[in-house]
């Protein structure tokens, strides 16, 4: 009998990602790895990571080193800084969401994240999202740093990045959990949704702030739980991340914390899905 395949797709959901790396602590742990992996803005950075051959205390040890040092964060924004003053103010429509995702890239991405797809050791797909064309785009080719750059391009915060004609941005607006991707990759497909959604505080109503930030959250769980009812995947893996806001990564290590029930929920689910494959 033969052991089952596996294949994992990351979800996006901004520093609620972070939750993710438990669940690649977890595989390594249990020595499971992916045939394929996909992922989505925050996802597709860590699944970015695990296809290059990180462990997952390798990722985790990337994040705190960074965003558990201030002035790491400083340098390293120092490094995302623009280019000149042309840059800076050319035209009002650029002055919100004037980040540029690549060079974000280069400036946070990990060394050891291989430039090329053809160089990753586990099949890897990224989920974009084609703005004027309105629908996803899923790259398999060329720069792993762009690709990834495209896929967190969170409208208002990135600008969109070019590819072949097209302005793409974050996966997520289209498609936060790509794991219909993975069906016919392995025979165990797990989904990471890192969503998350609003809380309540007393009995108070929510500000039209708070309204604002979550929409996105509610429209992608509806897209989620739609998929799943045509056809689930094998595993959903959900970490408990309501009420941690899309940019939090200064709270890393907090998140983190938080989010460590992951781990048990990760092993549980995984060892059940493969079990029943074996009994097959």
């Amino acid at each position: 009998m033969r052991e089952p395949t596996v294949a994992v797709a990351f979800g996006g959901g901004g520093a609620r990602g972070l939750a993710h790396i438990h669940v690649v602590e977890v595989l390594d742990e249990m020595g499971v790895k992916p045939v394929a992996i996909s992922g989505t803005s925050v996802g597709a950075l860590i699944g970015s990571g695990m296809a290059s051959g990180m462990s997952g205390g390798d990722i985790h040890d990337y994040v705190l080193g960074i965003f558990d040092n201030p002035t790491e964060v400083a340098s390293r924004f120092w490094k995302m800084r623009p280019e000149s003053i042309a840059e800076v103010w050319n035209g009002p429509r650029t002055l919100l969401g004037n980040i540029d995702s690549k060079r974000a890239m280069r400036a946070f991405l990990p060394e050891q994240v291989k430039e090329d797809f053809s160089q990753l050791e586990i099949d890897f797909q990224v989920l974009a999202t084609d703005f004027y064309g309105q629908k996803e785009v899923v790259i398999r080719e060329g720069s792993v740093a762009d690709a990834v750059a495209a896929s967190i391009a969170l409208p208002a915060v990135f600008r969109p990045v070019k590819r072949n004609g097209a302005a793409l941005v974050d996966g997520g607006l289209v498609n936060a959990v790509p794991f219909e991707l993975l069906f016919d990759k392995a025979d165990i497909v797990i989904a990471v949704d890192v969503v998350g959604g609003p809380t309540a505080d007393d009995d108070e109503e929510p500000s039209r702030i708070e309204v604002l930030s979550a929409a996105s959250q509610l429209m992608m769980q509806t897209a989620t739980r739609l998929k799943c009812q045509i056809r689930p995947p094998n595993v959903m893996i959900v970490p408990p991340v309501n009420g941690i806001a899309v940019l939090d990564f200064m709270r890393a290590k907090s998140i983190i914390e938080k989010t460590t029930s992951t781990r048990e929920a990760t092993k549980q689910q995984v060892s059940a899905a493969l079990d029943a494959f074996r009994k097959t």
